[in-house]
């Protein structure tokens, strides 16, 4: 991300595909990262602030972050203003109004709720270019450590604002169909509990919360998609790209859920109600039922969140009308119960010290109703399911996340924060027949269901100081600590199936960022990671025969650099390079399980070698009166990768550590063609190769258990009336052939195309939606079953054409 200097890009041609991106350039769009947009009766309501003393544009970017409320302005308006400190409670009316006393500068308050900031002696017209870049400029992205503005960042970074939640939310809850829905580099979702095979650039991406890491790469059962109910979420930051400054597991990027959080000292709630049935059939067994609620608020210096979801999901139909598998191994979330119960709580010590503490708690797990019936590939027939009971209990996610957060904005004329927080995962997979699980006499017919757990405690702290060398250079630099303990057992037979694995890991960074001109920001950084991995002396399951492995702990450093530059010659265009690094771990637990050598030593184990991924990355931002327009080419390369590849019938999985590399490029383009219109069209390619007879060239396709499908997704949001408004999205999976030219025809992709829509109507009090998904009730194959994980057992359908009809109200 920030390294004094980056590699140069060897530009490989890119398939067909990728001319389709070329009409990015003439099609209509828009982009979809104005975020926070109030309405305009919110600007009088009261709210809590924390602003601190500085430049005005410092303070009005703070105020815009801190109330929500979009706030546009030339930098060259404010230069020289300084703004005082205000910590305390104000309606934005009047805290804008305060900033900008004595300025000669005057708060104008536009029909979508946002501000113009102008001279008073010769008051402005804001253009549509004026106000999309400052929404752009003015974006702080947390997940940096250093709050990166959006402008500066040199490498693609989404925001995905809570209206887009709300949106997604009225067609599906699924966390990984909302992500795909709005990520075209995500792989298509599987629609299911497991997120296997849904990667990120090719890669594992790292799921935070708040920060806090969600993902499990020790024992990576794939569930980590699944630790929180969107309706928690105020909006999710995603970084493109390997990143280490979160430390192990970002060698796809980063998905950070930031939570919801108290913005009003008067008491504040929402609530939501909805239902969902297939078109072509409404019955209990097929509807499903969801309700969340949401409450915060602050009284003189206590700040307090809380949020309560459940849902009720029924069995999914196909096209056809036809009940389709239920996944009774890896989990399903079709008939299944979930529920979330999130709280936060923050007091002020004093005007510049704050301490917060956040706790989630979030299940889901599978009605244990149905049992899947084989399909035939050969056949085209699919996987579908009958009423019965599974052998053993239901498959479940349980996630129990906490946190305490010191804030001091002043130390010394520095800002310090102090992060610790434990995460606790379980994860129950279903029974399953499988040769890894026989014992002559606990499993003599092999059947068992294993279940990991996982508890990961961790501290993070972070010193920020900018306006040094005269505002032109700000330092950032923190320290890491984790401890991650992993295991899985059997749970039928009451085996370890992967002994107990400690990760210790501490890590020190420091970040730069250097602006030496106005039109050119710098970033350079360093982080060092030393890791430590414990494991006692252990026995492999029976499996024909077991293995004594001798314990160790092995220990592994290094030092992660990374480097960007952007560079605006014109305000409405910018150019960014970047390099970053990408720290992680193979699947460690299914390494060890596998061990099969005698005399084998845990530290002799070559694939418990650390994955390091480099990613270079080049791209143009454009934003021009109403249009803008960003486009990126990267390269993400590791000479020690971790890939899995199944047994013949895709009950077991190997890690393998190969060299691979991966480039792909990514486009969006969009048109805001007035006040009440937005388009958006966006793109990715990827491909992906590795290293298959281990003589240091890459020589064979990733497939698609690694790689999504190149893919094209489009959206039209509408705002008919100030009551009626609506929004389409359509996603095009294109075809794949894996290693075409070698004629291997056993794993191909073939195209899908979906299309989505919601309708909402304001009513006097609350507001009525509707949303439908596969609004075209299209048949086709997941992309999960027609590449790397189709089988007889798994060869599962998309779902068919749903309805979803809900009511909120905020009061």
């Amino acid at each position: 991300m920030k390294h004094a200097s980056f590699l140069p890009l060897s530009l490989s041609p890119l398939s067909r595909q990728l001319v389709m991106a070329g009409m990015l350039t003439t099609a209509l769009v828009s982009t979809d990262l104005i975020i926070n947009i109030s309405h305009a009766d919110s600007v009088t309501q009261q709210q809590s602030f924390n602003i601190q003393a500085g430049s005005l544009e410092s303070a009005l970017n703070q105020f815009a972050v801190q109330s929500g409320i979009t706030v546009s302005f030339s930098p060259d308006v404010v230069a020289g203003i300084q703004a005082d400190r205000f910590q305390g409670s104000a309606a934005p009316s009047t805290l804008i109004t305060q900033l900008l006393a004595d300025t000669g500068l005057q708060a104008t308050l536009l029909a979508n709720g946002s501000y113009s900031i102008s001279k008073k002696s010769a008051p402005v017209a804001v253009t549509p270019k004026q106000k999309q870049s400052v929404e752009l400029d003015d974006m702080l992205i947390t997940s940096t450590r250093s709050d990166t503005q959006l402008k500066d960042s040199p490498q693609v970074v989404t925001v995905i604002n809570r209206e887009q939640i709300e949106q997604q939310m009225e067609m599906s809850s699924d966390t990984s169909q909302i992500l795909s829905n709005l990520l075209p580099s995500f792989s298509p979702s599987r629609q299911k509990l497991t997120s296997g095979g849904e990667t990120f650039r090719g890669r594992s991406p790292l799921f935070l919360i708040d920060g806090i890491p969600q993902s499990n790469p020790l024992r990576d059962g794939q569930r980590d998609g699944h630790t929180i109910d969107m309706s928690m979420v105020e909006r999710v930051e995603v970084i493109h790209g390997a990143s280490a400054i979160h430390g192990l597991g970002a060698t796809g990027g980063i998905i950070n859920f930031i939570t919801r959080r108290p913005s009003q000292d008067t008491l504040k709630q929402s609530m939501n109600v909805q239902m969902t049935t297939p078109t072509g059939e409404f019955g209990d067994e097929t509807s499903g039922y969801r309700t969340d609620y949401n409450l915060s608020g602050s009284k003189n210096d206590f700040e307090y969140t809380l949020g309560m979801s459940y849902e009720r999901q029924g069995v999914f139909l196909d096209a056809d009308g036809t009940e389709i598998g239920v996944d009774n191994v890896q989990g399903d979330i079709m008939n299944s119960k979930s529920y979330d119960l999130f709280t936060k709580l923050g007091y002020w010590i004093d005007d510049d010290q704050h301490i917060e503490a956040s706790l989630n708690r979030y299940q889901v797990k599978g009605g244990n109703d149905y049992v899947s019936v084989d399909g035939d590939i050969e056949k085209g027939e699919p996987t579908t399911s009958v009423r019965g009971t599974p052998v053993g209990e239901a498959p479940y996610n349980r996630v129990l996340t906490t946190s305490m957060k010191y804030q001091n904005y002043d130390l010394a004329g520095m800002e310090f924060t102090a992060q610790a927080y434990r995460q606790e995962f379980e994860a129950l997979f279903g029974a399953l027949g499988s040769s890894s699980f026989y014992d002559p006499i606990l499993a003599p017919d092999s059947i068992d269901q294993t279940q990991i757990e996982s508890v990961k405690k961790g501290a993070k702290f972070t010193l920020v100081k900018d306006g040094l060398l005269d505002d032109k250079l700000k330092i950032t630099t923190g320290f890491d600590l984790l401890e991650d303990s992993s295991s899985q057992n059997l749970a039928m037979t009451n085996r370890s199936y992967v002994p107990e694995v400690v990760y210790k890991n501490y890590a020190p960074f420091l970040q730069l960022q250097f602006q030496p001109i106005d039109a050119v920001v710098l970033h350079a950084g360093v982080r060092y990671e030393h890791s430590e991995l414990d494991v006692d002396d252990f026995t492999t399951v029976y499996n024909k025969g077991s293995t004594d492995v001798k314990g160790g702990s092995p220990d592994f450093s290094e030092t992660l650099f990374n480097g960007g530059i952007v560079v605006s010659p014109l305000s409405w265009l910018s150019v960014f390079a970047n390099y970053s690094e990408g720290f992680g771990m193979p699947d460690v637990g299914r390494v060890l399980r596998e061990v099969n050598v005698a005399g084998a030593t845990v530290d002799g184990l070559l694939d418990l070698e650390p994955i390091i991924t480099t990613n270079r990355e080049v791209g143009i931002r454009l934003n021009w009166d109403s249009v803008d327009f960003e486009v990126s080419y990267y390269e993400s390369d590791s000479d020690l990768g971790s890939r899995l590849s199944a047994n013949a019938d895709n009950t077991q999985y190997m890690v393998n550590r190969e060299k691979q590399e991966i480039n792909g490029a990514e486009a969006n383009l969009g048109w805001k063609v007035n006040d009440g219109h937005k388009l958006n069209l966006a793109y990715s390619y990827i491909r992906g190769r590795y290293d298959s007879d281990d003589d240091g060239k890459v020589d064979t396709d990733l497939n698609g258990q690694n790689i999504p499908p190149n893919r094209l997704i489009a959206s039209w949001q509408a705002e008919w009336t100030p009551k009626l408004s609506s929004f389409v999205q359509a996603s095009y999976n294109f075809d794949r052939n894996f290693d075409e030219e070698a004629g291997d025809d056993e794993e191909q992709f073939k195209a899908y195309g979906l299309i989505d829509a919601t309708m909402a109507y304001k009513l006097s009090t609350g507001k009525i939606h509707a949303g439908v998904t596969n609004l075209l009730n299209k048949d086709y194959f997941s992309y999960s079953s027609q590449t790397s994980y189709g089988s007889d057992t798994r060869n599962f359908k998309g779902r068919g054409r749903t309805l979803t009809i809900g009511y909120s109200l905020d009061f």
